[in-house]
């Protein structure tokens, strides 16, 4: 599965950001879209963008991750309908930067619903579809933040920590099946994921230098597709911070907390 012209793809998060952008290149590209999110508006318009300028192929199908039953509906009528989904984007996520201690209790648990929980009934969904086939790529959008972690970012990490960990192992017992198993971790993105995340634009401000933009992620991503990446890791210089972060962590534990602490 070299190329994705004429192959399924499901891109959840897929009414704006990364998500969008992945939905206009793999459009451009050929492919087969199924794009789901909560807003049935987004999606209509960037399913509209794609027919008028690609031609593309594209079904809406509007979907809360973090309600299970839900998803269960959506990949029960996908198959049923369409049949192999040959590769899953599970791109739908939110974050939220704030003291721990101060914390709504809440908001961790409806996060871990979406950036973790969600993604991993996806997953395992979707894989019991793929197997049969012995044909598929799962894809897991998690971030840097999974990898180093920052200041006032406990819950956010955590639960990028956890996908990393979780597409590791999934990896291990997809492999028997011929299915693959990516995460994408990119730094910070310049997209209204920060409106929430930091309402304030100071984050984003801050790091400016290592700042990418979505079209640069959905690059990136797109040419992961198909090939037995492990992960694929944006700028190169976060890539490099989080290797040396591994070796040396009880010095970047302390640059992180003083020097890089940007919130």
């Amino acid at each position: 599965m070299t190329k994705v012209k004429d192959k399924l793809i499901w891109i959840t998060g897929a009414s704006s950001g990364i998500g969008e952008a992945l939905a206009y290149q793999l459009a451009s590209k050929g492919a087969i879209l199924i794009l789901s999110a909560r807003s049935v508006d987004k999606l209509n318009e960037v399913k509209q963008k794609c027919k008028e300028k690609y031609n593309a192929r594209v079904i809406v199908y509007p979907l809360d991750v973090s309600d299970f039953k839900a998803i269960e509906k959506a990949v029960s009528h996908i198959t049923d309908k369409l049949g192999h989904i040959d590769v899953l984007i599970n791109n739908a996520g939110f974050g939220h930067t704030q003291a721990f201690t101060e914390y709504d209790f809440s908001k961790v648990e409806n996060m871990f619903k979406v950036n973790v929980l969600g993604l991993m009934y996806m997953s395992q969904l979707v894989a019991k579809n793929m197997i049969p086939f012995k044909s598929g790529h799962i894809l897991n959008v998690a971030s840097i933040a999974g990898k180093i972690a920052t200041p006032k970012s406990a819950v956010y990490s955590a639960t990028k920590f956890a996908v990393i960990g979780f597409s590791n192992t999934l990896r291990l017992e997809m492999k028997d099946h011929d299915i693959k198993v990516t995460t994408v971790n990119p730094g910070p993105v310049d997209t209204a994921f920060f409106d929430e995340f930091d309402p304030s634009g100071a984050y984003l401000e801050n790091v400016s230098s290592v700042v990418l933009s979505a079209d640069y992620v959905a690059e990136q991503t797109i040419k992961a597709i198909g090939t037995s990446k492990r992960e694929v890791n944006m700028p190169k210089v976060l890539d490099a911070a989080a290797k040396l972060y591994t070796l040396f962590p009880t010095i970047s534990d302390y640059l992180v907390r003083t020097a890089f602490n940007k919130k």
